[in-house]
Order: structure tokens, then C-alpha cells, then sequence
């Protein structure tokens, strides 16, 4: 598979298969922060509204990059009880990831938005975005915050994602766009030729960018 040159490239790809979506006005809702760079550039491409949909992963203590769920805004909670099993972990030591990161969760919707309220999502489609899926608990718990900020229907859309991520969280999807999903999958950056980390700050200026573009068909 070719890898994907940066983000921004990645999110054209992906906006070239969401325009049958475009009649249906959605909003676009990044998960911070890589994936606000790739919904950024489909929001851009659509001329379509964009937001973020701040989720945090449980990371498992002494392996933070191994998931074993996720939280997010509207107290959304996901487990992975297949990884809770294999790696033992008790429900004090669960408790504690969960209490910190349910902290960074507000402080980040505080941070990315700013005095600006989310956007509300009550009987709208939504697209939620993010750089791709290896395990599938953020994009459960985002599909989940989106349900309980009342959204209509959920498109997931990801430019890469491992087979067994997407079958979960197609389960969770109304429908679900994926550029590829290649094997072995191994990691998300293994997939793109440029994959840094996002600052906080690019994803304020994305956010900040969107509020002041044109919609469709304003000169």
C-alpha cells in the first residue's frame, strides 16, 4: 500500500470519497488532535462546518499506547475487555487512568473551543474523522458521544485502519468509509510518510480557520 504523504493529504483522499454525503449538510468532527488535520482538510474540501469530539484513551499503566478503552465528552465510557483480561489490570489501577483522563478530556474541549460551545449535533449527520484506527475504543467512544449528543446518523471516516478495529467499530457506525486496511496493520504511523505530533495550538488555529470560511456557495 502507498502511504499517505502527510495528514492533509490523507484528509483530500478522504473528502473525494464523502461528497455523496455533502447533500446531507453534515458537520465534521475531528478527534483531537492528528485527526482534526485530516478532518480539516475534508471539512475544507466539502465546505462543510467543523468541530472536534474530544475522546481520551485508557492507556494500560507501564503500556500507555496499548488501549484498553476510552472516555470522552458526555461521560461517555468504552472498555476493551479482551485487553483488560490479557494484561490484568485491577480496578484501582483502571480507576485512576480513567480519573486522569477524564481531566484532560475537559481541559482539552475547554482549550480547543475556547469560550465557543460545541456545536450542537441534535438530529444532525455527523462525520467524525479521525488519522486512522488501530484498536477502535476512541472511535467507539466518539461514535458514543455523538449518539449522546443526539446525532442523527454517524459516518465514521478514517484514510487507514486494522480489519479487526473496523469490525468493531462498525457496530457503533451508521456507515463507515475507509481508505485501507492493511496487513499486517502494525501502527497508524506506519502509514504515512510525515505523522508528527499535532499541537494543541494547530488544532486551535484549524478550529479558528474554519469559523471564518465561507460556507457553500458564499463568494
Amino acid at each position: 500500500m502507498t502511504r499517505f504523504l502527510n495528514r492533509a493529504d490523507a484528509g483530500r483522499q478522504l473528502a473525494s470519497h464523502l461528497t455523496h454525503l455533502v447533500r446531507d449538510h453534515p458537520l465534521v468532527l475531528g478527534v483531537p488532535r492528528g485527526g482534526v488535520a485530516v478532518a480539516a482538510e475534508v471539512a475544507a474540501e466539502l465546505g462543510l462546518p467543523l468541530d472536534v469530539l474530544v475522546v481520551r484513551k485508557l492507556g494500560v499503566p507501564g503500556q500507555p499506547e496499548l488501549a484498553m478503552g476510552a472516555v470522552g465528552e458526555e461521560g461517555v465510557r468504552v472498555l476493551d475487555d479482551r485487553v483488560l483480561r490479557s494484561t490484568r489490570v485491577d480496578p484501582r489501577e483502571l480507576a485512576e487512568v480513567e480519573r486522569r483522563e477524564r481531566a484532560e478530556v475537559v481541559a482539552r474541549a475547554r482549550r480547543f473551543r475556547g469560550a465557543a460551545a460545541a456545536t450542537s449535533l441534535r438530529g444532525r449527520v455527523v462525520v467524525v474523522v479521525d488519522d486512522g484506527i488501530a484498536t477502535g475504543s476512541t472511535m467507539r467512544a466518539a461514535c458514543a458521544v455523538a449518539r449522546a449528543r443526539g446525532s442523527r446518523r454517524v459516518v465514521v471516516a478514517v484514510p487507514v485502519a486494522a480489519i479487526g478495529a473496523l469490525a468493531q467499530v462498525g457496530e457503533e457506525a451508521d456507515d463507515l468509509v475507509c481508505l485501507a486496511s492493511p496487513e499486517p496493520f502494525v501502527s497508524v504511523s506506519r502509514w504515512y510518510a510525515t505523522f508528527g505530533q499535532v499541537p494543541d495550538e494547530d488544532v486551535v488555529l484549524m478550529l479558528a480557520a474554519d469559523r471564518v470560511r465561507p460556507g457553500p456557495g458564499v463568494p
